[in-house]
C-alpha cells in the first residue's frame, strides 16, 4: 500500500514538474511564434500587392458572415481576413483576402489573394499547405501561379493539357486535385470580393 502511495506521488510530482516546464515554454514562445506569423502575413500581403505601402482591417469584416456568404454560394471554402491594402497617401489600391480551401490532397491550404479595386487579380501568396513534394506544391511555383496574375474576377475553372480560355487554368500535372482546390478557392474569394466591392 505504502509503495502505491509513493508510485502515485512520483507520478503526481512528475506531471507538476512536466506541465509547468511546458508552461515556461509556452509562455516563453509565445510572442516569437506570434510575430513570426505576422511577419508571414505582412510578407503574404506585399507579395499579393507589392505597390501597397500599408494594410488596414476591413471595416467590420467578420470571418464568420464572410464564410456563411461564400458558402451560401455553393463553395465549400473559408474566408479567414480581409485586408485594404493602401497607397502611401492613403489611397485604397484594393483588398488583400485569406482564403482557405478544405480540399487539398494533403489538408487545408491557406493562401491570401491580391484584388484591385477594378476586379483585377494580383496574384496569390500560399502561406500553409501540406501537398504532395514535386507535385501539389508546385502551386506554390511558376508557372502555375502566373496563371492567376492580371486576371479579371470571373469563374475559372481548371483544364487539363494546355488551356484556351482566359477563364482557364491549366491544371498541375499530376496534382489537379490541389489545382482544382486552389482555383476553387479563389473563386470563393472572387465572390467575397464582388459582395463588398462590387466587382467587375
Amino acid at each position: 500500500m505504502n509503495k502505491l502511495i509513493k508510485d502515485a506521488l512520483i507520478l503526481t510530482a512528475i506531471t507538476l514538474i512536466a506541465g509547468t516546464a511546458l508552461g515556461l515554454v509556452y509562455e516563453i514562445t509565445k510572442e516569437p511564434i506570434a510575430k513570426a506569423q505576422e511577419a508571414a502575413t505582412q510578407e503574404a500581403y506585399k507579395a499579393v500587392f507589392s505597390d501597397a505601402d500599408s494594410f488596414t482591417e476591413f471595416s467590420g469584416f467578420s470571418a464568420e458572415s464572410a464564410t456563411e456568404y461564400v458558402q451560401s454560394q455553393g463553395f465549400t471554402d473559408d474566408v479567414l481576413n480581409c485586408v485594404v491594402a493602401k497607397d502611401a497617401t492613403g489611397n485604397d489600391l484594393g483588398y488583400v483576402i485569406t482564403m482557405q480551401s478544405h480540399a487539398g490532397y494533403g489538408g487545408d491550404i491557406t493562401f491570401s489573394m491580391g484584388v484591385r479595386n477594378d476586379g483585377t487579380m494580383n496574384g496569390y501568396s500560399i502561406t500553409d499547405i501540406s501537398e504532395t513534394a514535386g507535385l501539389g506544391m508546385k502551386s506554390k511555383e511558376e508557372p502555375f501561379m502566373s496563371q492567376f496574375r492580371d486576371i479579371a474576377v470571373q469563374t475559372l475553372e481548371v483544364v487539363k493539357g494546355g488551356k484556351s480560355a482566359e477563364n482557364q487554368i491549366d491544371a498541375i500535372s499530376g496534382a489537379t486535385i490541389t489545382s482544382k482546390a486552389v482555383t476553387n478557392a479563389v473563386n470563393a474569394g472572387f465572390a467575397y470580393f464582388n459582395s463588398i466591392a462590387g466587382g467587375n
